[in-house]
């Protein structure tokens, strides 16, 4: 087969559907945009658990003279009761499970409080005392709270044991909504540029029945008839993969590494331009199969009708 016939027959299909082609270019830049968001929002939810899941405590709020909650009768806890809680905590059946934990005292809450609520006026209605004294603990793995629950939710002198890894839970929660909201819009997108492909190459194809019928006369055969139309499909959809790799690292460059990494990169750890690039080669190669697979069934039934 003569690369340079082939190559020749795939550009000139490319300048007589003009129109077409820039429309598969577009919906595949658009599909595969939203496939690499997708990806990097997928990557950046695992950052976060990594960051935030090594950082979420299990806190272990003891009683207040203003508590009937839990194990509290209105009574502050004694410091014989915080003594044995402290003690269970480096008992050899917790100790294992515990990377490391502190205790926080009615000031240290308090002065937390005030700089948590800063620009709110509840910092005047709330005092040292209304704040419970608790023990902040540091899992080895956070996913085993529930040992610690169990043993010291009974305890005296205890309001509650609450683990902060489900309020994050939630949030990595809504995240994965919104990355599977863009994984099926982004499927959607897929499937039309694979019609698109396919009727391109079809039209094509329509547009050269006269050549075809020729070369067919002359005894060329089906793969050499096929290849310049699925080079044509591949040529557009790799245009299209190339703009979304593009575009992938442009919303890292000036969005993550802007404005995001000045609001928040401080309370987390955010995706950087090394995870923009490995995303790339994944679009470009996700374009070139699909392309090539709805170009090659799309001209093979052609030849077949």
């Amino acid at each position: 087969m003569r690369l340079g016939l082939v190559l020749g027959e795939a550009g000139s299909g490319l300048r007589r559907n003009v129109s077409m082609v820039i429309s598969v270019i577009l919906v595949t830049f658009i599909s595969l945009t939203f496939v690499g968001a997708a990806i990097l929002l997928q990557m950046q939810i695992g950052q976060m658990k990594g960051y935030w899941y090594d950082r979420a405590q299990v806190a272990v709020y003891m009683c207040t003279a203003t508590d009937n909650t839990g194990n509290c009768a209105q009574e502050e806890a004694t410091q014989e009761q915080k003594d044995a809680v402290e003690a269970q905590l480096g008992s050899t059946t917790l100790a294992p499970f515990i990377k490391k934990f502190e205790f926080e005292s009615h000031d240290q809450a308090f002065a937390n409080f005030q700089t948590q609520f800063a620009d709110s006026q509840i910092t005047s209605f709330v005092t040292k005392d209304m704040l419970p004294e608790s023990f902040r603990v540091n899992l080895n793995d956070p996913t085993q709270s529930d040992i610690l629950i169990e043993s010291l939710s009974s305890q005296a002198g205890v309001q509650a044991v609450e683990d902060q890894k489900r309020y994050l839970d939630q949030i990595f929660a809504v995240l994965n909504a919104a990355s599977f909201t863009a994984i099926g819009l982004a499927v959607l997108m897929l499937i039309a540029a694979v019609l698109l492909i396919a009727t391109t190459i079809r039209l094509s194809a329509f547009s050269r029945r006269r050549e075809l019928g020729i070369m067919r006369l002359v005894g060329a055969s089906n793969r050499f008839i096929q290849t310049p139309f699925i080079l044509e499909g591949v040529f557009a959809a790799l245009i299209g993969s190339l703009l979304a790799g593009g575009a992938v690292i442009a919303i890292v460059q000036f969005f993550v590494k802007g404005y995001l990494a000045e609001t928040i990169a401080t309370t987390t750890t955010l995706v950087g331009l090394d995870e923009a690039i490995l995303v790339v080669p994944i679009l470009i190669v996700v374009g070139g199969i699909l392309a090539a697979a709805s170009a090659g069934f799309a001209i093979s039934r052609y030849l077949k009708v």
